[in-house]
């Protein structure tokens, strides 16, 4: 398996760096990084250009000039530009825990698509995480998420349970698997046969939107929420507006009511 983790990024050099951080640390080394940038400026590029001299990730950078919120398009792009066979889709404000990657290869199932979880984090816990914190597990240590402010919740299962407590409690949950853009991964030809995201869509659902195309077209959702984390790093969202999240619930009635497969604004467009 050639596995690509395509990373959303859009002027967020602080997390983005915690996030690649947290890449330089997995136990499973073989994978490329394809970071689809919505138009970031000179920071992150800076950032990404002392990454890929340290040379300790293979880095593919995807970018397009900013003209607002189009990471359907990149996403499309980053899809289009990567050679590997199998895709992890994530953020730049989701940190890895280090067996991320040997999880995702290690429950890649033919015909199916992983739909994994992740563990939000308040602000002032997210911006208290350093590198030693990333490089040590320490941020993935429940208790000591508490002990640096983070409020106690029952959801800390995501990060104690593990082994055949992470299968059971994967198996109990009540949500069914979707495609989240967090944390899900499949094989690329499977996307490609829905043709990606549609790019018609902006904030709001967009990823799902791609998955519940994939279950139309026989794909079937694997619920590994408790098996595979990533820690989420808050942030605002200036784009989440009621008028995309109406927009895009109009799209996504529709993909469910005609059991459409394909959208024709994907990465293969008319003309």
């Amino acid at each position: 398996m050639n596995l690509g983790v395509i990373i959303t990024t859009y002027n967020n050099p602080t997390w983005l760096e915690k996030v690649l951080w947290g890449y330089q640390c997995q136990t499973d080394h073989d994978f490329q990084v394809i970071l689809a940038d919505d138009g970031s400026g000179e920071e992150t590029r800076s950032l990404i250009e002392k990454f890929k001299q340290e040379n300790s990730l293979n880095i593919l950078h995807v970018w397009h000039e900013d003209q607002g919120f189009r990471k359907t398009k990149i996403l499309n792009d980053s899809i289009r530009a990567t050679a590997c066979d199998y895709l992890l889709l994530t953020d730049h404000d989701c940190l890895p825990r280090s067996d991320l990657i040997q999880t995702h290869k290690a429950l890649a199932k033919p015909g199916h698509f992983l739909s994994a979880g992740y563990y939000k984090l308040t602000m002032p816990v997210s911006k208290a995480i350093t590198r030693d914190d990333i490089q040590s597990a320490r941020a993935f240590d429940y208790r000591w998420l508490v002990s640096q402010g983070q409020p106690k919740s029952l959801k800390s299962f995501k990060l104690t349970a593990r082994g055949w407590q992470a299968n059971w409690l994967n198996k109990l949950t009540p949500t069914k698997p979707t495609w989240n853009g967090a944390n899900s991964s499949t094989w690329k030809k499977d996307i490609v046969a829905v043709n990606g995201f549609n790019e018609q869509m902006q904030y709001g659902g967009l990823d799902r939107e791609m998955g519940e195309r994939m279950m139309n077209n026989g794909m079937k959702g694997i619920q590994i929420r408790y098996s595979a984390i990533c820690l989420h790093l808050d942030h605002k969202r200036s784009y989440d507006t009621p008028e995309t999240w109406a927009t895009n619930k109009a799209i996504r009635d529709k993909v469910r009511q005609e059991n459409i497969t394909r959208t024709e604004m994907g990465i293969d467009k008319p003309g």
